[in-house]
């Protein structure tokens, strides 16, 4: 199995677990399920930088990023940066995340939430809602197109903008009415490795009524400015934040730096 497969067969499991301990009715009992959520889509518009910073410990590709850090300092430090989102791995097994994680930072921020999993059930979407998020992100490579447009739908239904990962052309087929951003992955999910060209690649090919965003592999302004050349709207960081000791510092200073080169 690859990376990817093996994530989806124990993700399946821990969906059925979950449903277990915590019915559908009663995650929207929960009182985050009722809150107004704040649109990433308005964020990515308005703010002149557009960055989504990631909330991230591990990663199956490369172990342990950092175990030194607290998820309360780092998003608090990301939204006094002035990121436009904030992405929480959720992940337990494969990326050392937990919902804590996102309950915590819902209380501490007024900025978008994207939860980052790997949704393969409309029960995660749900549960999404129940524990604070804003946004999810549905990979098109682990769904079907009619998954997608359902998935999409339900989370349209309950407030949720929802961001299609895509890595290759035959992802773009799986876009849906539904779908507010679609985000490109640098990274290919099957074998984790780069490839820093693919946004490029597939950008003319997604219909331009829909922000994109650029994921993996960013790590300078100069490549967030390539990207914006291009026409990206926002672009997804997590381990070049997260490896430092200071992620929300070295957040600080990427944005400064950035706003010097776009204003």
């Amino acid at each position: 199995m690859n990376f990817l497969e093996k994530i989806v067969f124990f993700k399946k499991k821990e969906v059925h677990n979950n449903k277990i301990v915590h019915s559908i009715k009663k995650l929207e009992k929960c009182f985050l399920f009722e809150r107004k959520t704040f649109s990433l889509v308005k964020n990515l518009k308005k703010k002149k930088t557009g960055i989504i910073a990631e909330f991230k410990l591990k990663s199956p590709s490369k172990g342990i990023i950092n175990n030194t850090v607290s998820v309360e300092k780092v998003v608090k430090d990301y939204e006094l940066s002035g990121v436009s989102g904030i992405s929480i791995l959720t992940d337990k097994k494969f990326f050392s995340g937990k919902n804590e994680d996102l309950e915590k930072s819902r209380s501490l921020v007024s900025i978008p939430i994207l939860r980052k999993d790997f949704i393969i059930d409309e029960y995660q979407i749900i549960e999404s809602k129940s524990i604070g998020s804003d946004v999810i992100l549905l990979i098109a490579n682990i769904l079907s197109k009619n998954q997608i447009k359902n998935f999409s739908k339900l989370a349209k239904s309950i407030n949720l903008e929802v961001i299609i990962e895509i890595h290759n052309e035959f992802d773009i087929d799986k876009i849906s009415e539904y779908i507010d951003i679609v985000g490109i992955n640098n990274r290919n999910l099957q074998t984790f490795i780069i490839n820093y060209n693919n946004c490029f690649k597939l950008f003319s090919k997604i219909p331009n009524n829909y922000i994109k965003i650029a994921e993996s592999g960013i790590s300078n302004v100069n490549r967030i400015l390539e990207l914006k050349k291009q026409g990206f709207q926002g672009f997804l960081i997590g381990e070049y934040f997260m490896k430092k000791k200071d992620p929300g510092g070295t957040c600080k200073k990427l944005i400064k730096s950035l706003l010097q080169n776009v204003l």
